[in-house]
């Protein structure tokens, strides 16, 4: 009776117990399992929205390569736009307006259609180094192109030291300053571009020293 009593005894605790905590181990447990399948539920969404990213990015480039289609240039905008306005936060949507800008600028004769769509692809770069630096040197190319001398020497300031870019940006930097009618300033950027080369001596840049006065031998 000791025996079955202790077990009695044992099963009215449990009771009590449950009476007292199931209430709050079954939410405990409904939350973690809350968070399991709605974390896999956000994984999944994410694999989808890149998924659906990349190939609309495909068809971006399929219509960009496809230069006898009349209405190419057409979707290459609607695309790159699409990009922008449901996978903002997707690399494919930078890489889908440097394309557009590419159009805009080289095709369409559109300068600051170019800036517009470089600014926003600047901006949505995050944390992308190497991917921003492309970025900002196109856009100072295309604010060159629209005459915005003094905001694309604030966008390659805006660089910092870029390594492999900086001989790129010393010598773009030249390019605006003799564009601007200050030939010292330019001369010198273009001396600097010369060191910070990484490849050897360009001939164009060579090119630009001797319109400049400066010799190979300088």
């Amino acid at each position: 009776m000791a025996e079955l009593r202790t077990e009695e005894e044992q099963i009215q605790a449990i009771k009590d117990w449950w009476k007292k905590n199931g209430s709050s181990l079954l939410i405990g447990i409904g939350a973690a399992l809350a968070i399991v399948f709605g974390w896999q539920a956000w994984q999944n969404h994410q694999a989808e929205q890149r998924t659906e990213a990349a190939n609309q990015f495909a068809n971006l480039l399929n219509a960009f390569s496809d230069q006898a289609d009349e209405t190419s240039g057409e979707t290459v905008a609607f695309v790159a736009q699409t990009l922008r306005d449901d996978y903002s936060d997707s690399a494919y949507a930078v890489y889908g307006n440097l394309i557009l800008a590419r159009q805009q600028l080289m095709q369409d004769g559109d300068a600051q259609a170019a800036v517009d769509s470089l600014e926003w692809a600047l901006e949505k770069t995050g944390e992308l180094e190497a991917l921003a630096l492309v970025v900002r040197n196109r856009l100072a190319r295309a604010q060159f192109s629209a005459g915005l001398y003094d905001e694309a020497l604030a966008t390659i300031d805006g660089a910092g030291s870029a390594d492999s870019f900086d001989a790129m940006y010393s010598e773009l930097r030249g390019d605006i300053l003799l564009a601007k009618g200050d030939r010292e300033a330019a001369l010198e950027a273009y001396l600097t571009a010369r060191e910070q080369g990484q490849q050897g001596r360009s001939g164009v840049l060579e090119l630009k020293l001797a319109d400049l006065g400066v010799g190979e031998d300088a």
